[in-house]
């Protein structure tokens, strides 16, 4: 509709009908009252905390930038139904209130940040480093256009973001995980179990006649929703990214070779040792114990005289980056394996250094990584092209011109589906081949509608724009279209409900005192065992269901579930085992650490909650049904 208002209005008589058609809204607000838009909510606004606004605009770019993320994990694209389903939407409404909220509280407790450290924080961030390996202002105002932010705005974004961290880190200081917590879920992540098993296949089920026509007939009807065409819709899209238009085969080797050069150090594997360090106050005790060391004095007993720890002596097994003392890197990185080195005068004192273990770096050579920087060259340089070419397609998307239209007359290539439905799929039942993965245009597509001007989807450092050019509604589907499918599909109810009689049978004989084995045997059943088995366990074989049942069953317990298709198995939990707990371990450290993210998280949201409900939160639902696309 709006490409046809822009068409109608390109010419004299078409601009005086537009201009008399929007004179009669203009009018027309005034005699109902404009006034009501903008009571309580802006038309734009979809939630207030406190003093603060979400635009409607902000939180659907917010909204889809998660979709896409979540699609790049799930490997296809996630519809706006699905996401709703899941949650996402109202997960991603209260991300951006909780944020909101510790902005209102920032305000209120009149934290701030120089505009030198905000800049520090930037430069420092490696999204924004060139091939060079250093902050890239061409790069950086490319990543920020991308994500639709101004540099003022980015930098005022991140101010806040370092202010709510801020706020985190106070609230959450000092929380550990009791003892008790930690002892407890040790025990059940590490308990084990082991079981025998049998499964129950097709040959068990016995033979299935076919069914007969009334039969099939009366199954279909019950189960007509299964086999329903699902709607389809013709799109059209065209893809602007770096990597698509980057043209690495062009950038020669002596390029190559000048980035190469530069960042030889970080594209090989550093040389790494074991390094041991005690400081002194001053270079006299420190010759001092080197000399007693040379008269015989080992490095650990000399550590254990100053009241170290091994903890306090030990600095790991570290690259010569790692080591912030220049003085020491290079003590360090010139002994060889065993030896104690003679004072090293560094920042903080006299240090004495022992080397352990060494394990030698690795070079790469120009020809294992040429290709690798050809691209990353290649794709530095199309960053201005992309941003030239998606102005280019807005101004042809601005002058009524389709998507096919409109790539053609810039020179690109675009993509035309005839038919997808909602999960990706074509009416063969195959995934559409020509969407690159992660890509979530099918959903924003099925958002959406014929004649419609859709905004472009952000992707892979570029833009994607997508036109729908035709729907095809869900249809009922008749039984001479599906009469395979529905056959096949009542053939395998028939095995699942006999396999399922059967394993209950023998359940009821086990837990009556029958052996296992002689069960089995009887069945012509193979015994299998599966051994020593956690919670988050993927038996080789064997469905999820296994494991999550057998950690419900107790030992010498017979249990049942569903296998794969066609199968159905019968268990029986012949050991339950808990390995003791050792609170020094680095596993307990690991889960140690867990826990106090997670209570953290906690203790974060429930003091968001507070701040929420002191400040004051509102929400448009409308706009934020809009939004997310549940009033399609």
């Amino acid at each position: 509709m709006l490409r046809g208002m822009r068409k109608a209005s390109s010419n004299w008589l078409g601009k005086i009908i537009m201009a008399t058609v929007m004179g009669f809204l203009i009018i027309s607000f005034g005699i109902w009252g404009i006034a009501d838009i903008f009571r309580g909510f802006g038309q734009s606004t979809l939630a207030k905390v406190g003093h603060t606004e979400i635009s409607a605009n902000e939180f659907r770019q917010l909204y889809t930038e998660k979709l896409q993320q979540i699609g790049r994990q799930f490997g296809r694209p996630l519809t706006m139904d699905q996401a709703r389903a899941f949650g996402f939407d109202r997960q991603v409404l209260q991300q951006a209130i909780a944020e909101a909220a510790l902005d209102e509280e920032a305000r209120k407790l009149g934290l701030g940040q120089s505009n030198d450290e905000t800049m520090r924080m930037i430069f420092n961030d490696p999204n924004f480093n060139g091939v060079g390996g250093a902050f890239d202002p061409a790069r950086f105002q490319a990543v920020i256009r991308q994500f639709g932010f101004t540099e003022q705005r980015y930098v005022a974004d991140q101010r806040r973001v370092s202010l709510r961290r801020q706020i985190a880190g106070t609230v959450s200081a000092g929380l550990e995980p009791p003892n008790v917590l930690i002892e407890a879920l040790s025990r059940f992540q590490n308990e084990q179990r082991s079981i025998e098993y049998v499964k129950l296949d097709a040959v068990q089920a016995g033979t299935i006649d076919p069914p007969s026509p009334e039969t099939l007939a009366g199954y279909f009807d019950d189960h007509k929703t299964q086999f329903r065409a699902p709607e389809y819709r013709k799109i059209s899209f065209v893809v602007i990214t770096p990597e698509d238009i980057g043209k690495w085969s062009e950038v020669s080797d002596e390029e190559a070779r000048k980035i190469f050069e530069q960042r030889r150090d970080k594209l090989g594997t550093p040389e790494r040792r074991q390094v041991s360090q005690i400081v002194f106050p001053n270079v006299e005790e420190a010759l001092a114990a080197r000399n007693r060391i040379a008269s015989g004095l080992s490095f650990d007993d000399l550590a254990k005289e100053r009241g170290l720890n091994p903890t306090d002596v030990d600095l790991g097994m570290v690259a010569k980056s790692a080591i912030i003392d220049p003085a020491i890197a290079d003590a360090a990185f010139t002994l060889p394996s065993g030896e104690v080195s003679q004072p090293a005068q560094g920042k903080f004192g006299a240090a004495l250094v022992k080397i352990g273990k060494i394990e030698p770096g690795a070079e790469p050579s120009y020809e294992s990584v040429a290709s690798s920087l050809k691209k990353e060259i290649a794709t530095g340089r199309a960053r201005a092209s992309v941003a030239t070419l998606h102005d280019k397609m807005e101004d042809e998307r601005g002058g009524g011109a389709s998507v096919i239209e409109a790539a053609q007359k810039l020179g690109l290539a675009a993509v035309t589906i005839d038919a997808v439905d909602r999960s990706g799929r074509l009416p063969n039942g195959q995934l559409a081949a020509n969407i690159p993965p992660g890509l979530d245009v099918v959903s924003q597509a099925f958002g959406s509608d014929v004649g419609v001007d859709n905004d472009p989807i952000q992707f892979n450092g570029g833009y994607v724009w997508y036109d729908v050019l035709g729907i095809t509604p869900s249809r009922e589907r008749s039984l001479d279209e599906v009469k395979d499918q529905v056959e096949a599909k009542w053939r395998d109810d028939q095995i699942a409900s006999r396999l399922r009689a059967k394993a209950t049978e023998m359940v009821q004989k086990l837990d009556q005192g029958g052996n296992f084995a002689d069960e089995a045997a009887a069945s012509g059943l193979k015994v299998e065992t599966a051994n020593g088995f956690r919670r988050d366990a993927s038996l080789p074989g064997l469905p999820a269901s296994v494991v999550e049942t057998a950690f419900r069953t107790p030992k010498g317990g017979v249990g049942q579930t569903a296998g794969g298709a066609n199968e159905w198995i019968v268990f029986r939990v012949t050991d339950v085992s808990v390995p003791p707990v050792d609170l020094a371990s680095e596993d307990i450290k690991k889960l140690k650490e867990t826990l106090r993210r997670g209570l953290t998280d906690e203790q974060l949201a429930q003091y968001v909650t507070k701040l929420e409900t002191e400040i004051g939160t509102t929400i448009n639902q409308n706009a934020f049904a809009q939004a997310t696309g549940a009033n399609n």
